[in-house]
């Protein structure tokens, strides 16, 4: 049986990244040599730093975010549409999901289940502020890229409207935080003991791993994701195909904005069980991860939590008089070389297929097999010595002179 891995894409697809992230470590190299301080020392102190058990506890809890907002990006990456309002989304769903999470109303209602009803609510409120985007874009033919900025202006106001102590917010004495009403601890999310020697793990983390294995197999191993990468790569194609890609274009604006709404969830439910004005910030981050990643769930797996132990390293950066813009530097330059160096692994791997298939069309047809029968076997017309073929017996001669002569 052949093997369904390809060397000749498998290959420079494996080493774009490599090269990618070794280019990015020789320009942050030239940035540190330009400052006066030494790279080795530098990587040594944020390889030492990242792998300690508080700093795995701080980048896992970081990665979970980064994970879900990527994983919402890339969402719409699958079918050539950039939701650039993740950041907005999840704001407006984090904030009115802790609103109504704290309510009095709802004070009779089990833990687990108000904790339910909070993801929930996130979730539908993220979907519709990113639904409006999807509607403009096939009713209005307004761009997505557009009107998802636009709607990132919209949900900061909105936020910060709404983030009073007149409205939904609450302000403690003595205090400047203003926030949303403490969320019953019955609700929160409990952590993890996974590093030993530390702080648990935020329990989101469970609920990410979970998004990433229906993200895969959704788009991956169902119609519904046939139809929306398909549309995606060729909408001619696809509506030719029976496939309604306007009705896709929604519906994947719809499932990218849910799964934006789960971005706050971890800080809410896990840190700060309250909205307060330092959430947002995530959404742009998680379009870098997404094209780290490739919009593969293991690969933006990987890229988050490289994003967050980059962040988690800068501390001991500063800390040792060493520019912590090195980490932005790095990031930076890691995600801009890995798009070029993807895009030219995908050119190789086309052009080696190509050269493949040329080849393959070259080869000529192999011979056509020689008939052997039995001794007496009749043989086929057409082939020497069978009855009625040129140049056989004497009467199938006659018989054509015979019919030469007629008038």
């Amino acid at each position: 049986m052949r093997s369904r891995i390809d060397p000749a894409r498998f290959v420079p697809q494996l080493l774009a990244p490599i090269g990618a992230l070794l280019l990015a470590a020789a320009i942050s190299s030239v940035a540190l040599v330009a400052s006066g301080k030494s790279p080795l020392t530098a990587f040594s102190q944020m390889l030492d730093y990242g792998v300690q058990p508080d700093s795995i506890v701080s980048i896992l809890d970081h990665a979970t975010p980064y994970y879900l907002a990527a994983v919402a990006v890339a969402v719409g990456f699958r079918m050539n549409l950039f939701n650039i309002g993740v950041d907005g989304q999840y704001r407006l769903a984090a904030l009115l999901s802790a609103a109504l999470g704290a309510a009095s109303f709802l004070g009779w209602l089990p833990g687990v289940l108000r904790t339910v009803l909070i993801v929930l609510v996130a979730m539908v409120v993220g979907a519709a502020w990113a639904g409006v985007a999807g509607v403009l874009k096939v009713t209005r033919g307004v761009s997505e890229v557009i009107a998802t900025i636009m709607l990132n202006t919209i949900a900061g106001g909105l936020a910060a409207y709404l983030l009073t102590t007149d409205r939904l917010a609450v302000q403690p004495k003595g205090s400047n935080i203003v926030s949303t009403p403490l969320l019953r601890p019955d609700s929160w999310v409990p952590g993890l003991p996974l590093v030993g020697g530390a702080d648990d793990v935020n329990g989101f983390l469970v609920v990410a791993v979970v998004v990433g294995a229906v993200y895969w197999f959704l788009l991956g191993r169902t119609r519904f994701g046939f139809d929306l990468r398909a549309s995606g790569l060729n909408p001619s194609a696809a509506v030719a195909s029976g496939v309604d890609a306007r009705r896709m274009v929604v519906y994947t604006m719809l499932l990218s904005g849910g799964l934006a709404g789960l971005v706050g969830m971890p800080q809410l439910l896990g840190e700060s069980h309250a909205y307060t004005s330092d959430f947002g910030g995530l959404g742009f981050t998680g379009i870098g991860i997404a094209l780290l990643g490739r919009n593969h769930p293991v690969g933006i797996g990987f890229a988050s939590v490289l994003w967050a132990f980059l962040d988690r390293s800068a501390q001991i950066l500063d800390l040792e008089e060493i520019p912590k813009e090195i980490v932005t530097i790095m990031q930076g330059t890691t995600v801009l070389a890995v798009v070029v160096a993807y895009e030219v692994a995908s050119r190789v791997g086309r052009r080696a297929q190509q050269r493949r298939v040329g080849a393959a069309v070259a080869e000529p047809p192999p011979p056509e097999p020689v008939l052997t029968g039995a001794p007496g076997a009749p043989r086929p017309p057409g082939t020497p010595g069978a009855p009625g073929a040129g140049g056989g017996s004497g009467a199938g001669r006659s018989g054509t002179a015979d019919r030469e002569e007629r008038p």
